[in-house]
């Protein structure tokens, strides 16, 4: 006859055996400075994270030498007055930003009845479905999703092979602003959901049965009741999605076929097509002080949302 299991499971032993050393380790003086002691690799990760940007910095400064291809020894402005002038970049910089802006507003509007509907469902089946379609995504690379819609809306594609078939003549699907969008709306929407979701989830539902007692139909209840307390979550979904496609680079390539590229998509071509490092380094740096500017302004406007700490609102 087997015997019992023990109510101990093994690996709590070994949790008390490695407390007990680090107990003998690690004198009692120094326990005031354990929490400092575990932040170190995070100030090790920000420490390196600033000796990159502080290089960028140094060679945004600096032009390429045609004759050795390598940076000048002297600093300069000329590539940031490029970045600023050049007609390249002034719209490679305004279709991202415009593109980032529809992505984000499209998004949170798709993303918002999603996550009611997760949320509020009585169906547990409905409700396993929505997750797993939602989380399904995330086993699956950018660039595998963005090489799927390549396969799905090409020339040859599925959904033209249906238009062929019903009489109607094959569209181009791809290489164009509207298939980065879409593309870029496809692949945000799970990160807006996941934020959208937990802010729902803190509306109590009686607040949505006590409009509705008072005579508020459900159109009215969702736009007076939930939308408002759901603020949270569309800020920080809004956030994220923005932040997200303001920097991507793998669906305006593929999708966009060279034709719609994004700052990110001009950025590898400066450091790994044309060499001119210092371009690149400036293209950068513009990106990162853009981004950190249209968060400031939502954070100034709309609040942090539930990326706020200790319940901090706006």
């Amino acid at each position: 006859m087997k015997s019992p299991r023990s109510a101990y499971p093994l690996h709590w032993k070994i949790l008390d055996v490695t407390e007990a050393v680090a107990e003998k380790l690690w004198p009692r003086s120094f326990r005031k400075a354990l929490p400092y002691l575990l932040l170190l690799p995070v100030i090790l990760l920000v420490a390196i994270l600033v000796a990159g940007m502080w290089q960028m910095v140094d060679a945004s400064f600096r032009t390429l030498d045609t004759n050795t291809f390598l940076l000048s020894d002297f600093y300069t402005l000329e590539n940031y007055r490029r970045a600023l002038t050049e007609n390249l970049f002034q719209i490679v910089a305004s279709r991202s930003l415009v593109a980032s802006f529809i992505v984000t507003v499209i998004t949170l509007i798709v993303a918002l009845p999603y996550a009611y509907l997760m949320v509020r469902t009585q169906s547990s089946a409905l409700r396993k479905f929505l997750l797993v379609a939602l989380f399904f995504p995330f086993f699956i690379g950018e660039v595998v999703r963005a090489y799927g819609w390549l396969i799905i809306l090409g020339n040859q594609g599925m959904v033209n092979q249906i238009l062929v078939f019903l009489g109607f003549p094959a569209q181009r699907l791809l290489y164009n602003y509207a298939a980065v969008v879409f593309g870029l709306v496809q692949y945000m929407l799970p990160f807006a959901v996941l934020m959208i979701a937990p802010a729902l989830t803190a509306i109590p539902a009686e607040l949505e049965a006590a409009a509705s007692s008072l005579g508020a139909n459900w159109v009215r209840t969702f736009w007076h009741v939930v939308l408002p307390l759901a603020r949270p979550g569309l800020v920080a979904g809004g956030l994220v999605v923005l932040t997200l496609s303001l920097t991507s680079f793998a669906i305006p390539a593929m999708l966009g076929g060279g034709s719609q590229d994004f700052i990110s998509n001009v950025i590898y071509d400066q450091f790994f097509r044309t060499s001119d490092q210092g371009l690149g380094a400036t293209l950068s740096i513009l990106l990162v002080i853009v981004g950190s500017v249209l968060v400031g302004v939502i954070f100034y406007f709309f609040g942090t949302g539930s990326l706020a700490i200790k319940g901090e609102r706006k």
